[in-house]
């Protein structure tokens, strides 16, 4: 059974087949992947349902729909129709937020974009002393944020706060200008002429994925929001387009008030996110000369 299966979502041209159709027959099974070899044979209903779900994958329906959740870090969220599925790429932007958080006795994190909660949820699991606010806009995607954080407030992790708001509003978060210590954003940046997988282009909120013409219209409205919420010294994170490598951090060293302008490459040597920090005296300097290439 796996092994058909992995031959029809090749053929459908799935990246991963053979790790898809495994995912598939452990999801039917109700085992864990790791487990698939022992467990028992299929019955006749399994094996039906199984195959219904390699059609509907062969389709290009993101496997994360099928199955119903989205493994991020140590999370599994739910996820469906009207919200963004997140990237394993997004959990290295996550995680440099983590530490920048880590050593501070009670850190304000503040999630923009937050669409199913992936990093604010992976912010307060993994820091229970944190303050996490997540601002998304979609009613569709709120629904599922708030699903996400219900369940793992109701799992034992710190509650986070849900805030309904356009991340490109000037006045976002009034209340906390100043006061925020890590502020991540992963905002929908490609760049409106760019074709993307079925299972994007068909499936995913397009108000998600897609950040204009040029993929920056989120992201020059959230960097100046950014200068103001967060505190001297603060810490941004924002993921971008793998083109935009040398665009956002030029972004941030133009705007005048951020240091330390870095930028961040995945497993695959691509441009994923750069990061700065809210320059400690506070004020707004002459726009930085040069920025330099991390890693992640």
């Amino acid at each position: 059974m796996v092994a058909r299966a992995a031959r029809a979502l090749a053929a459908a041209g799935v990246e991963a087949p053979r790790a898809e159709a495994e995912q598939l027959a452990a999801y039917v099974l109700d085992v864990p992947r790791g487990r698939l070899a022992l467990a028992d044979a299929f019955s006749p209903a399994q094996r039906d349902r199984l195959a219904a779900l390699v059609e509907r994958r062969a389709a290009r329906e993101p496997l994360q729909h099928l199955t119903g959740t989205a493994g991020f870090r140590h999370l599994e969220l739910a996820v469906g129709p009207g919200v963004f599925v997140p990237r394993p790429e997004t959990e290295l932007l996550a995680g440099w937020g983590i530490e920048q958080a880590r050593p501070l006795a009670a850190p304000l994190v503040v999630d923009l974009c937050s669409g199913s909660g992936a990093i604010a949820l992976a912010v307060a699991q993994e820091l229970p002393a944190a303050r996490v606010v997540a601002v998304e806009r979609s009613p569709a995607a709120l629904d599922w944020l708030r699903r996400n954080a219900a369940d793992r407030a109701a799992a034992g992790d710190t509650p986070i706060e849900v805030v309904a708001a356009d991340v490109t509003d000037p006045d976002l978060l009034a209340d906390l200008v100043g006061r925020v210590d890590v502020l991540l954003c992963n905002p929908p940046y490609v760049p409106r002429a760019v074709a993307v997988p079925p299972e994007v282009a068909r499936h995913d909120p397009d108000e998600a994925v897609f950040g204009g013409a040029d993929g920056l219209a989120v992201i020059r409205p959230v960097l100046a929001r950014a200068a103001q919420l967060l505190r001297p010294g603060g810490a941004l994170g924002v993921e971008h387009d793998d083109t935009h490598g040398a665009t956002v951090p030029a972004l941030l060293a133009a705007d005048g008030r951020y240091e330390r302008v870095e930028e961040h490459r995945d497993l695959a040597e691509r441009a994923r996110f750069a990061t700065a920090s809210r320059r400690a005296d506070g004020r707004h300097a002459d726009p930085a000369p040069a920025w330099q290439t991390g890693s992640s």
